[in-house]
């Protein structure tokens, strides 16, 4: 299906949905919550737009579904041993049963500050390529993965994902680096960067209700900024190093930011 921005699309979440979520989030026991509070805003974000048919989740069969299919997406299962890149193929090969003439979107859960309107704007730029790819804020990972339709996706994630996609024909598309489409969260440091950024309802609310991870993720910026003041001497510091440091220190004193759809 297409309409005046392109082709509709059908999107592609693969969720875990299980206590073993985000296993490099150091967040104590407030971990699973966080995890699926950051797919269920990005969910939210996505289920927002007009110019996306249906929402496919691939779960782990253990995974809690309640709270996703009251969002009204199409939950299916993973296959057991086949990883990121199975639970990809097998929602891809659902959406493209279900909805043969639209585009298949591959986005990844982890995205608290997403917002519809920046899901919109790559959507728009991705109707003008076979195949697009949005990186991480690193530029290693990637985030969202895009075909059109009749186009071939084939998921090749893990560390170093995005230059895999790149050279496998998947045009880049231009989304700026502090976008919540670009801002994945994996560690408690990114955790820090995305509440400053802006995130959604559910992962403010989780956050809200999360004192111990509160305190583990103060601990690491205290960590982080005491690193950075071991290394820069006295005599020498300013600069980048100083830059560094007043950065972490303002991540760490602000609070978190709901974000705007």
């Amino acid at each position: 299906m297409s309409g005046e921005h392109g082709p509709h699309w059908v999107v592609v979440v693969p969720v875990k949905g299980t206590d073993a979520s985000k296993s490099r989030l150091d967040v104590g026991a407030a971990r699973p919550e966080l995890a699926h509070a950051f797919a269920l805003d990005a969910l939210t974000a996505v289920l927002g737009s007009s110019l996306v048919d249906e929402v496919v989740v691939v779960v782990a069969r253990d995974a809690s579904l309640d709270d996703l299919r009251t969002l009204g997406v199409r939950v299916v299962l993973e296959e057991e041993g086949g990883g990121l890149n199975g639970a990809v193929r097998t929602g891809v090969a659902v959406a493209r049963q279900r909805k043969p003439h639209a585009g298949v979107a591959v986005l990844l859960g982890d995205l608290p500050g997403l917002t519809t309107a920046e899901f919109d704007r790559a959507l728009v730029q991705a109707a003008a390529y076979p195949l697009s790819v949005v990186p991480d804020a690193e530029g290693t990972g990637t985030t969202l993965l895009l075909a059109r339709p009749g186009a071939e996706l084939e998921p090749r994630f893990g560390a170093g994902s995005f230059a895999r996609h790149r050279d496998g024909g998947h045009r880049p598309l231009d989304v700026p680096e502090d976008s919540g489409l670009r801002r994945d969260v994996d560690t408690a440091a990114d955790l820090q960067r995305a509440l400053a950024l802006g995130v959604g309802g559910y992962t403010l609310a989780a956050w809200s209700s999360a004192a111990p991870a509160r305190a583990a993720v103060d601990a690491g910026s205290r960590i982080q900024r005491g690193t950075a003041e071991e290394e820069t001497p006295a005599a020498s510091s300013g600069g980048t190093a100083a830059a560094s440091v007043s950065s972490t220190s303002q991540a760490s004193s602000t609070p978190p930011v709901a974000r705007e759809p």
